[in-house]
């Protein structure tokens, strides 16, 4: 992959929280997930809201960081930023995964950190796309619009598998909003059942 995917050397990442939007490999849906302190501390309540596509947001494309990532036992990550050789794997429950930040209109500022090899593809290709035009557009930050999904097909010794892949594209450039230099520098770590919706299959 032209991300630089398995690329494995040594590497750190810090990490931001931020409520997330997600994408579920298996059902094709966007979720937004809304999550808020409840009334016992240091416990949070979660629902997913499914984002109806068309859509679009405002990504940070520049700013985009891989690595790996996992939910098992909790949440922990270890990133770098584009470009940077890709960090060692911290153990087998870590995931390849891609955290990007994201501008909804409705949602607000959101967190991407798909791990479905899927949905990664799609995002290879969509870094592409953004390399290809962003020295036209200095300055700016792509609006990626998600129309809908498309069905993957994947063989394996055990049969055929199927999953779903967001169909993206870039639909335009804007000035970055307001959004992005007003993110908190830190938010409460995610819940331990706050985990990721991408298929588990290796392939």
């Amino acid at each position: 992959m032209a991300l630089g995917f398995l690329n494995e050397s040594t590497g750190n990442g810090g990490s931001k929280f931020l409520q997330a939007i997600k994408f579920d490999a298996k059902a094709g849906d966007l979720l937004a997930v809304m999550r808020e302190p409840s009334a016992e501390p240091g416990k949070w309540e979660r629902r997913d809201e499914e984002v109806e596509m068309p859509t679009k947001f405002v990504v940070d494309m520049e700013g985009m960081q891989l690595g790996w990532l996992t939910f098992q036992p909790s949440y922990h990550a270890e990133m770098v930023t584009v470009g940077e050789p890709m960090p060692q794997r911290p153990s087998t429950e870590h995931k390849q995964a891609v955290r990007l930040k994201m501008f909804h209109k409705q949602y607000g500022l959101r967190e991407f950190t798909p791990t479905s090899k899927t949905v990664l593809r799609v995002i290879d290709k969509l870094h592409d796309e953004y390399l290809a035009a962003a020295p036209k557009n200095k300055g700016k930050m792509p609006v990626v619009e998600f129309t809908g999904t498309e069905t993957v097909k994947i063989a394996t010794p055990q049969g055929e598998l199927r999953f779903k892949a967001p169909v993206v594209n870039i639909a335009g450039w804007v000035a970055p909003p307001a959004e992005f230099a007003e993110a908190p520098a830190a938010a409460a770590a995610p819940a331990k059942t706050d985990e990721p919706l991408d298929d588990d299959i290796e392939f």
